[in-house]
């Protein structure tokens, strides 16, 4: 009699290469059908896979790449980029700041290969905090990245709205844009994105594709474009500014000595570059994702920093008077800069790329976001995390989270209103609010896990410690920084101050009120929603289904609803 067949071997936790918030004898499975590579890995991390995995590590950079939007955020962050420190922060400035941000995207794709969940960061920190730490650390590592995320598209269309109204006033010098026209572009352009961020994860992937190459081209074109077309010639002055000048020469910008002045000047680089965690939260859609989606975060932020660079070597050359650059009446700098050194007609056409690259940046950074809430509402972090937590049957997307982040983003908008220092708010927390999120779990993996991390396929090696040591110090050095105002003493007025404190450190001071009074009764971190079984004695398993999050550090399993014995052969 031939024996009877066995079922596939099911691997438990501690064999797959991740770091889970399931002790390692845990077994997940699902009854329905086998997983495939991708959704085991998930399993074991906790999850059950809800998306379609249609995004691959081309169409995942590209997202990533669209996200960070190089030429529109560049033109975006000017004001702060050149007007704090001048062409030395826009030279070696954007370098140094560069050694620090790639150190701080390679540890976090280090995290990524680990646990290639939507939660991405959120779920790293709670994992790796120490005994009784791991829910509060995914509290705050999740609100200071939702910050982030939910401020990125009203911030990006903001700008793209300013520079599409500068171009009606470069074609007709009479029209003055006003606030509130500014306030309704931008609304209609959020409206837009919500629309197709809802879409199929197949149409975003080839939408974003699209985009992502349109904005490669563009960069380049415009990094061709700037110095060829540069009219400086005939208006006296010579094609392009000594290097000696270039280099050597640091704007009086702010009132701080000049070294301090280039430190503030990273607001640019850390808020053009900071798209680069979007491949994390977009894993449980990507396939291979333990090695694709760290790859993409790596060439995302090495690809950016490169041709950033090179960008802000050509405005550096080419740039006529920053004063006029800031204070110019077009209300935006980057096309007061183009008309002081380019011919009407190259301005326009570039100011056309830019917003069409900013476009898709917008879109992108609208869909990263919406990703970040679905997967903290999965775990209620959100008041009405229920309805935040739906994914839409017909388009396997997170229809709900997108639009209760346009909704968000639409109100924060009011900010235009408080004026330019206001609205520019948005960048400072975009960058303050995602560099925290982003090294936190870091910061702990690096200085209290000790082997409790298990390296997923990507990882950095024995380069490991100290490449996260340099990303974490770099990071507490320019959290305060982009914390300082521009002015000081008596020319320090509510017009002028940095209201990046107040913005983003006034919700975050709330939420960890929240925490102590109530939050921390019911938040327990991840919630696992995968079946597992729990290998008893003997071989035996236990099934169940958590409902709660384990604390990271210990070795109690959440709560199960069933209990049945079985043998995993």
């Amino acid at each position: 009699m031939a024996p009877a067949p066995t079922e596939p071997r099911r691997r438990s936790v501690a064999e797959e290469p991740v770091t889970s918030i399931l002790p390692g004898g845990d077994v997940p499975f699902d009854p329905s059908h086998e997983f495939s590579a991708d959704e085991e890995a998930l399993a074991a991390l906790g999850y059950k896979s809800e998306f379609k995995r249609e995004f691959s590590l081309f169409t995942t950079f590209c997202v990533s790449f669209a996200v960070l939007g190089l030429l529109p955020s560049f033109a975006s962050t000017l004001y702060y980029g050149m007007g704090y420190a001048g062409t030395a922060g826009m030279t070696w400035g954007w370098v140094v700041a560069m050694i620090g941000i790639q150190c701080v995207a390679m540890s976090m794709a280090e995290l990524c290969s680990s646990m290639p969940t939507s939660g991405g960061l959120y779920y790293a920190a709670a994992v790796l905090a120490p005994p009784g730490w791991g829910p509060f650390a995914a509290w705050i590592t999740g609100w200071s990245n939702w910050l982030a995320q939910v401020t990125a598209a009203p911030s990006v269309n903001y700008g793209i709205s300013a520079m599409c109204l500068a171009a009606a006033s470069i074609v007709n010098p009479d029209y003055v844009p006003t606030d509130y026209q500014t306030f309704l572009l931008t609304v209609l352009m959020m409206l837009i994105h919500g629309v197709m961020s809802s879409l199929p994860t197949r149409w975003l992937a080839q939408i974003n594709s699209a985009g992502s190459t349109f904005n490669m081209v563009a960069l380049i074109i415009v990094i061709i474009l700037i110095p060829a077309g540069t009219d400086r010639e005939s208006r006296g002055l010579p094609k392009f500014t000594p290097s000696s000048e270039v280099w050597g020469t640091i704007y009086e910008g702010t009132a701080f000595p000049p070294g301090i002045s280039v430190l503030m000047s990273f607001i640019g680089v850390i808020w053009t570059m900071s798209g680069y965690d979007s491949p994390f939260h977009l894993a449980e859609e990507c396939s291979n994702a333990s090695i694709a989606s760290p790859r993409a975060i790596v060439m995302t932020s090495a690809t950016g920093g490169i041709f950033g660079w090179f960008l802000q070597l050509v405005v550096a050359y080419t740039v006529v008077d920053i004063d006029q650059v800031l204070d110019s009446d077009l209300g935006q700098p980057f096309a007061a800069y183009l008309m002081q050194c380019m011919p009407q007609k190259i301005t326009l056409a570039i100011l056309s790329l830019t917003i069409i690259a900013g476009f898709s940046m917008g879109q992108g950074c609208m869909i990263a976001a919406s990703r970040v809430t679905f997967a903290y509402a999965r775990d209620d972090c959100f008041p009405l995390s229920k309805y935040w937590k739906v994914v839409n049957a017909r388009t396997q997307t997170p229809v709900n989270a997108v639009w209760f982040n346009c909704i968000i983003g639409i109100l924060l908008l009011l900010l235009i209103f408080g004026g330019s220092i206001a609205v520019g708010a948005l960048f400072s927390i975009g960058a303050i609010g995602a560099f925290v999120a982003f090294t936190l779990p870091i910061f702990i993996r690096v200085f209290f896990v000790g082997d409790r991390f298990r390296a997923g396929p990507w990882h950095l090696g024995k380069f490991s410690i100290p490449i996260g040591v340099v990303a974490s110090a770099f990071v507490a050095l320019m959290v305060p920084i982009l914390c300082l105002p521009s002015v000081t003493g008596a020319d320090l007025t509510l017009d002028t101050m940095n209201w990046t404190a107040l913005v983003y450190g006034a919700p975050m001071l709330l939420v960890t009120i929240w925490w102590f009074i109530s939050a921390h009764k019911w938040f327990k971190g991840p919630k696992v929603n995968v079946e597992h079984a729990m290998l008893g004695r003997e071989g035996n398993a236990i099934d169940g289904k958590g409902e709660q999050g384990r604390d990271s550090g210990s070795d109690a399993l959440a709560p199960v609803t069933s209990i049945d014995k079985k043998i995993l052969t």
